[in-house]
């Protein structure tokens, strides 16, 4: 298999916190942005967005599309969110221009990245 159990195993062993997608529609987003910024304090943070978080309604250019994904609304909601964390770096992966033909992907990764700039500039 692509992956498996023993994945999210060593993941919390390494002290990553996994989020779901159903963690978005079960949860206000308030909430999950806040239990982010307990977890992260005043720690260096560096963000990485893979666009195939999105649901391919919304991000159909990847190489790897979930269905089930989050709305592009909760994406920059939670990079919202997080202003005033100390931002050391970001990144976007994983838009793949060969699979967007309506260029749906690259308008939603140039959003992302104008959200992640703009965390920057307020700092």
């Amino acid at each position: 298999p692509l992956y498996g159990k023993k994945d999210l195993e060593d993941d919390s062993v390494l002290g990553f916190q996994i989020l779901r997608s159903d963690d978005y529609q079960f949860q206000p987003l308030q909430d999950i942005v806040a239990r982010i910024r307990k977890r992260l304090g005043d720690a260096p943070v560096y963000i990485s967005v893979d666009i195939d978080v999105l649901d391919p309604a919304a991000a159909p250019g990847t190489g790897t599309p979930e269905a089930g994904g989050m709305t592009s609304r909760e994406l920059l909601n939670s990079i919202r969110g997080l202003q005033g964390l100390n931002v050391v770096g970001a990144e976007i992966v994983e838009v793949a221009p060969a699979y967007d033909h309506a260029e749906i992907t690259g308008l939603a990764a140039a959003q992302v990245g104008y959200e992640l700039l703009s965390l920057w500039a307020a700092q």
